[in-house]
């Protein structure tokens, strides 16, 4: 495929629909790069804030887009050691093991595309090394674009950032793919209650299929009252914050404990800030963020695959919505309204 056309998802400007069209592989591999026959990919809330330009004005446009995939590799460049031709490989959101190579160089109508280090919004995909975890074929790949981001957050966070003892209560406002993984992940720490927090009553129900002992609808209910009101005026022990909204991280951080956590997953609009009463912090109060989970996916993805293959870890379930690449831009709609309760996968080269 190397030099050949393929179908890509092309973001050309904020605000707008994604562009199919076809797209001009590189004509070869430089050092640490992989190329990748995409087969499946999910959405995360960062390609959405990208679209949405929740960053601010994005200085790499037109740009390819996506970080958490499934595929198989069909060519290597040199130096390459991780992977090899034929296996199957998780896309992922950040460096693991292997040679973080030079981004690659697309053509679309004669010029340069930008694209990441990882892209899987488009057929075949240049990827580096390091962004590449090898699976074995038994493996699901239509589940397996989750651990490469969505899982590796919300575990990452729990197991490296919130660390949970047995008992301790822990608060997620936002049940959706990163929300529902991170309960999944306090449910296993033996955290009690899991409380969720939501908009959505749909997605409060989701949540409680993988954990959750209770949910607290914030349209209908004040989440800081019933809080209050089940965890005593203490607060709760930990507060994971898995939406960009800032009135939510602020009611997060004034419910959690004097020398409890909040940790903040969403990606906020650049220039917005927050209001915080600054006592607390003063005794011990952690406020504090964790991209993609503190995580490291080399050694962190054959771990949690061994929880899936023992029946610990529910990725299928989380899924809630199919579209074809052609379709993506419905997706995307959907995710920006709100109205997919868990994770949507995109079908590339199924």
């Amino acid at each position: 495929m190397l030099g050949k056309q393929m179908t890509a998802a092309i973001l050309t400007a904020q605000h707008q629909p994604l562009v199919m069209d076809d797209v001009e592989l590189p004509l070869e591999l430089s050092i640490g790069q992989v190329l990748v026959r995409v087969c499946y990919s999910s959405i995360c809330g960062s390609q959405i804030g990208e679209v949405r330009g929740i960053k601010g004005v994005d200085p790499y446009l037109p740009h390819l887009l996506g970080h958490e995939g499934s595929g198989v590799v069909e060519a290597v460049g040199p130096g390459v050691s991780m992977v090899a031709v034929g296996d199957c490989v998780v896309m992922q959101a950040k460096d693991g093991n292997g040679i973080r190579s030079k981004v690659p160089q697309y053509k679309w109508r004669g010029r340069k595309l930008n694209a990441g280090w990882v892209t899987t919004f488009n057929q075949y995909a240049v990827v580096s090394e390091s962004r590449l975890t090898p699976i074995s074929k038994d493996l699901d790949m239509k589940i397996a674009p989750l651990l490469g981001c969505a899982i590796l957050t919300g575990f990452g966070a729990v197991e490296n950032t919130v660390q949970p003892k047995m008992g301790e209560s822990v608060v997620v406002f936002g049940a959706g793919g990163v929300g529902l993984s991170v309960i999944q992940a306090a449910a296993l720490t033996s955290a009690q209650p899991i409380i969720a927090v939501d908009l959505s009553e749909s997605k409060l129900k989701l949540a409680a299929r993988f954990g959750a002992t209770l949910g607290i609808h914030a349209v209908e209910q004040d989440p800081q009252t019933m809080i209050y009101d089940l965890l005593g005026s203490r607060g709760a022990d930990h507060v994971i914050v898995c939406t960009e909204n800032l009135e939510a991280l602020e009611v997060a951080y004034e419910i959690t404990k004097t020398n409890g956590k909040t940790i903040f997953l969403g990606l906020p609009p650049s220039k917005e800030r927050v209001s915080l009463t600054a006592m607390p912090l003063h005794y011990g109060r952690i406020l504090t963020g964790a991209l993609i989970g503190n995580s490291d996916p080399s050694e962190a993805i054959p771990r949690y695959i061994r929880l899936i293959d023992a029946g610990k870890l529910q990725l299928k379930e989380m899924i809630t919505d199919t579209f074809s690449l052609e379709e993506i831009n419905q997706a995307v709609d959907k995710m920006i309204q709100g109205t997919i309760d868990g994770r949507c996968l995109i079908e590339v080269n199924p």
